[in-house]
């Protein structure tokens, strides 16, 4: 028990932002130059986002030239879904820099996509088989179009 403690002066400690954040600093371990699975994940959805983008902007540019009944409801929607990839990208981004990772194009071979990236002075590459991307890409567009159906109304029941 502390010289402190029976003080009720000292129950509410005032600390600033900047002093918090030296002390937590302090104490939290630092990352090794190894990269950890949720960094990995990082790195293929930064990877796979701008290919969902250009997906995207192909349909829109492909709805756009239709003559559909709907055109505007599918403009407007796959535009609400540009948007909320750009938004994901855009984090995506920030965090791979808050963690000073890199990631630079590589090749492709075998059906297989490489990107180098470069992790707190460890540098590595990272590949993910097309099939896999596509399929991946398939299961997020369709949790995007339910996000943006969602927030325009629609309940979850009726998209079952």
């Amino acid at each position: 028990m502390s010289k402190l403690d029976g003080n009720e002066r000292w129950k509410s400690k005032m600390l600033l932002t900047e002093h918090q954040e030296q002390y937590e600093s302090r104490n939290k371990k630092m990352p090794s130059g190894r990269i950890t699975t949720e960094e990995l994940t990082l790195i293929r959805d930064s990877i796979m986002l701008p290919h969902m983008l250009t997906m995207s902007s192909k349909s829109l540019q492909e709805v756009q030239r239709s003559t559909n009944l709907f055109k505007r409801f599918f403009e407007q929607m796959i535009q609400m879904i540009m948007d909320s990839i750009t938004q994901d990208l855009n984090k995506i981004h920030r965090e791979l820099r808050q963690r000073n990772i890199k990631i630079y194009d590589d090749e492709m071979s075998d059906g297989i996509i490489y990107h180098r990236y470069f992790c707190r002075g460890y540098e590595d590459r990272f590949g993910i088989v097309r099939e896999v991307l596509r399929s991946e890409i398939s299961v997020r567009m369709a949790k995007y179009a339910r996000s943006v159906l969602v927030s325009a109304g629609m309940s979850d029941s009726k998209l079952n």
